[in-house]
């Protein structure tokens, strides 16, 4: 179960961080808010739930008067035009746990919520305070981007701050420059370079050997027969990162408890759990993206002749 608003609010507290709250009927809009919240309070913000071709998400928080352009916006995240959508309401509840008019930054305290991208607008900073709903949208909140930084940097976020307005050239020669905000929870299948790059493994004898037989014979079905039981035999838990990494936490707490016991060992076992989740799924993510990019590579460098 996710955050409540109280536990929220109770974590702000906690980190002494200095906001007001405001409470009002729930509204789905900015303009509703603006009836119950007046502008002298803070900055109000537009919250916007997104998700590109890949099944990654994002949230963009930006001031009300600030003009987010989908197709820029899409471009400069190196996914092209129209590469970015509006996000289904089923992912509301799923990922940040909230619903429908609630979609807020602080919706990525939750662990849910720990592979969606976070954009904050430029503006903000500018401004002397900001107005969030508390994951619910009969309160809203009003605290300056000091606070807002530090509750983010407690749950181990970084604030990303964008001109979301800017419209930068992107082209062969100039590279998106919010690419680095994209999650890496989704493999991309790599563009195939023009030449074999120098720093490339190479691929080991045995490899090339299994090759040639395929090569002289007359019909391609057997490699694809080969490369379907290779699929199947495979575990399932090493083709998802996220079930790889539970298992080797498994065995980990497993060899830790039955060398110690107490409740002190449990609860250790318990924080190195979850320090390590996050980072173990980043590295394993990063293995398999290689491993596919090398097995792609290799598929197009070892193409059988026709016959």
């Amino acid at each position: 179960m996710g955050f409540t608003k109280d536990q929220l609010l109770d974590r702000l507290q906690e980190l002494e961080i200095d906001y007001s709250k405001y409470e009002h009927p729930p509204v789905l809009t900015v303009e509703e808010q603006a009836k119950y919240v007046s502008s002298s309070k803070g900055a109000l913000s537009k919250n916007l739930f997104l998700k590109d071709k890949k099944h990654r998400y994002y949230i963009v928080s930006a001031m009300v008067d600030t003009k987010v352009d989908m197709k820029v916006l899409s471009q400069r995240l190196g996914l092209g035009k129209g590469g970015i959508r509006m996000a289904p309401e089923e992912a509301l509840g799923e990922l940040l746990q909230v619903s429908l008019g609630c979609v807020t930054p602080f919706a990525v305290v939750n662990e849910s919520a720990r592979d969606v991208s976070l954009l904050l607008d430029q503006k903000f900073k500018n401004q002397t305070r900001c107005i969030f709903h508390p994951l619910s949208n009969d309160v809203s909140v009003s605290l300056n981007t000091l606070g807002l930084d530090k509750f983010l940097k407690s749950i181990g976020r970084d604030p990303v701050y964008v001109d979301l307005e800017a419209n930068p050239v992107v082209g062969k020669d100039q590279a998106p420059d919010l690419a680095v905000c994209v999650p890496s929870n989704s493999v991309i299948v790599p563009e195939i370079p023009n030449q074999t790059s120098s720093t490339q493994i190479p691929l080991p004898k045995s490899v090339s050997a299994e090759v040639k037989p395929v090569a002289s014979a007359k019909t391609s079905k057997p490699a694809c027969k080969v490369k379907s039981v290779a699929e199947n035999s495979a575990p399932s838990a090493y083709k998802n990162p996220e079930k790889f990494v539970q298992e080797i936490l498994d065995k980990t707490s497993a060899l830790l408890l039955s060398e110690a016991k107490g409740e002190c060992v449990e609860a250790l076992a318990e924080t190195l759990r979850k320090r390590l989740t996050s980072e173990l799924t980043h590295l394993s993510i990063m293995y398999k993206n290689s491993a596919y990019a090398e097995g792609f590579y290799a598929g197009t460098r070892h193409q059988p002749k026709r016959l």
